[in-house]
C-alpha cells in the first residue's frame, strides 16, 4: 500500500509512539488496533504467512500491551514470536536473523515506568520509513476485520533469544580483544538488559559486578541507569573497578565511568570509537552528530581529519544522515551510538564493547582514551512546559536566546529544542567559561518557564 510522504503523521513521533499509560493512545484498545493495523501492512501475499517478533522492557504495563498487540496481529493473520524482556537492539537483530517481516518493541526507553510506547523495526532491523508508518496509520482509521478462523495467527515463544543476542554482541569485536583482567561494574537500569549484559562481558573474560538487575515492573530507570549514573560512580570507586557501564531501560543507550569516577558521555564514547577505527585504518567515512553534540567532539575529530556533520536530535535523523553520506558512525550526547559496520541500530552493549576493544587493543584505560577529546563547557536544563510549540514560537523566548548568542560573540552556542517524547523544552548553552555557560542557561530557562 502506498502512502503520501508529505502527509503528516498523527501518532508516530521520532521514535515510535510513546506516552503516559492509560492516556490515549497508550491504552489497551489502541494497542489492539495498532497490532491489527501493523499486521495488515506487513501481511504477506501469495498465501505465505507473515511473522512479527515482539519484545519488551520490564515495565509492568508491558504485559498488558503485549497481550493487546498479540490479539491484533493474530486477527490480521500474522504469526507472532514472543521474546519477553529483551533490549531494543536485540529485537532489531533477531527480527533480521529470523527473517521476520517486522519487529515490535514495547518500551518507553529512558522514561519512568508510568510511560510506555511502541517501536517498530522493518525486516532488515532498521527503523520503519515514513511511508510504512503512514500506511499503518491509514489502517488505524478503519474498522478491524478478522481473518477466517483457519488464517488466524499463531503465537510461539523464542526460548533461546537471550543466548542468540549475547553471542551476536560478543562477535562485534575482534577475537583478540579479550577482557580478561578488567573489573567492570554494569548498571542495567532494572531494565531490558538485566539478564544479558553482565553475561556478555563476563563471557569475554571480565570480572563483572552487576547492579540494578532486579526489575519489579516499576523501578526501571529509577535512580539508576544512564540517566542517573551517580550510583554507578559510587560503585566503581568502592570496587576500585577499571570502569563502569550504564544502560537505559531498553538498552539502546550507554554512558560509561572511568576508574576515577569521571562520567564518559555519548560524545566521548563516539570519539573514542571513531579515533580507534581511524588508528586501525578501518574505513567509516565520517561521523554524524546532532545539534546537541559537544563542540569538543567536532574539534577533536577535525584534528584527526575525520569529517563531521550535525543533524537534528533523534536517532532517526542520525541514521538518515549516515545513509545520505554513506558513513558508518554516528550518535548523540545521550549515549545513543550507531555503529553501522556491526549493527543496524543504536546498541548500548555493542557500543560499550567497541570502547572496551579500543582499550584492550590500544593498551590504554578509559581515562586516557577520553582525555584525547577536550569537551567544551555545556549546560542543558530541561524545562517542563504545557505547550512545546507555543514556547518555541514565543517572542520573549526567541529574543532572550538571540540576546545570549550576541553576548557570546561567536564563542559559544545556544540551542532551544522541544523534546520529542516528553512535555519539555531543552535549553542548552555551550561556551568557553563554565560559570558563564551555567548562568546563561539558567537565565534562558527562567524565560522559558515564565511562558504560560
Amino acid at each position: 500500500m502506498e502512502a503520501n510522504n508529505k502527509q503528516e503523521k498523527r501518532y508516530f513521533g521520532t521514535d515510535g509512539i510513546r506516552g503516559h499509560v492509560g492516556q490515549y493512545p497508550i491504552t489497551p484498545d489502541f494497542m489492539l488496533k495498532l497490532g491489527w493495523a501493523a499486521g495488515k501492512v506487513f501481511a504477506c501475499t501469495e498465501g505465505q504467512r507473515s511473522k512479527i517478533l515482539i519484545g519488551k522492557d520490564t515495565r509492568v504495563s508491558g504485559y498488558m500491551f503485549e497481550a493487546a498487540l498479540e490479539s491484533g496481529l493474530a486477527s490480521a493473520g500474522v504469526d507472532i514470536h514472543m521474546l519477553g524482556p529483551m533490549p531494543t537492539p536485540a529485537v532489531a537483530y533477531l527480527t533480521r536473523t529470523f527473517q521476520a517481516q517486522a519487529g515490535i518493541v514495547i518500551s518507553a526507553s529512558h522514561n519512568a515506568f508510568a510511560d510506555n510506547g511502541i517501536k517498530f523495526f522493518s525486516g532488515d532491523g532498521s527503523k520503519l520509513p515514513d511511508e510504512t508508518e503512514l500506511a499503518i496509520e491509514s489502517y488505524l482509521e478503519r474498522d478491524i476485520t478478522t481473518v477466517s478462523s483457519q488464517q488466524i495467527g499463531k503465537v510461539s515463544r523464542i526460548t533461546d533469544a537471550a543466548g542468540r543476542y549475547i553471542e551476536y554482541c560478543k562477535g562485534t569485536i575482534p577475537g583478540s580483544a579479550v577482557l580478561r583482567g578488567l573489573r567492570i561494574v554494569v548498571d542495567c537500569a532494572n531494565g531490558a538488559t538485566y539478564h544479558v549484559a553482565a553475561n556478555v562481558f563476563s563471557e569475554l573474560g571480565a570480572t563483572v559486578k552487576a547492579i540494578a538487575v532486579a526489575p519489579n515492573g516499576m523501578n526501571i530507570n529509577e535512580g539508576c541507569g544512564s540517566t542517573a549514573p551517580e550510583r554507578l560512580v559510587e560503585e566503581v570507586l568502592a570496587e576500585q573497578a577499571d570502569l563502569g557501564i550504564a544502560f537505559d531501560g531498553d538498552g539502546d543507550r550507554v554512558v560509561m565511568v572511568d576508574h576515577l569516577g569521571n562520567l564518559v558521555d555519548g560524545d566521548e564514547i563516539l570519539y573514542i570509537i571513531a579515533r580507534d577505527r581511524h588508528r586501525r585504518k578501518r574505513g567509516f567515512g565520517g561521523v554524524v552528530g546532532t545539534q546537541m553534540s559537544n563542540l569538543g567532539l567536532e574539534l577533536g575529530l577535525d584534528a584527526l581529519g575525520i569529517p563531521f556533520v550535525r543533524t537534528k536530535v533523534g536517532d532517526r535523523y542520525v541514521m538518515e544522515a549516515l545513509k545520505t553520506h554513506g558513513w558508518l558512525l554516528g550518535g548523540e550526547s545521550s549515549g545513543h551510538i550507531v555503529c553501522m559496520d556491526v549493527a543496524t541500530t543504536g546498541d548500548g552493549i555493542v557500543s560499550a564493547l567497541q570502547v572496551l576493544a579500543a582499550m584492550v587493543q590500544g593498551e590504554s584505560n578509559l581515562y586516557e582514551l577520553r582525555s584525547h577529546m577536550q569537551k567544551m563547557p555545556q549546560c542543558m536544563i530541561n524545562v517542563p512546559v504545557s505547550d512545546r510549540k507555543s514556547v518555541m514560537s514565543d517572542r520573549a523566548v526567541l529574543a532572550a536566546a538571540k540576546a545570549l548568542e550576541q553576548k557570546m560573540a561567536g564563542k559559544g552556542r545556544v540551542l532551544l529544542r522541544p523534546s520529542g517524547t516528553e512535555p519539555l523544552v531543552r535549553v542548552m548553552v555551550e561556551g568557553q567559561d563554565d560559570d558563564q555557560v551555567r548562568r546563561y542557561a539558567a537565565e534562558l530557562a527562567a524565560v522559558v518557564e515564565s511562558v504560560k
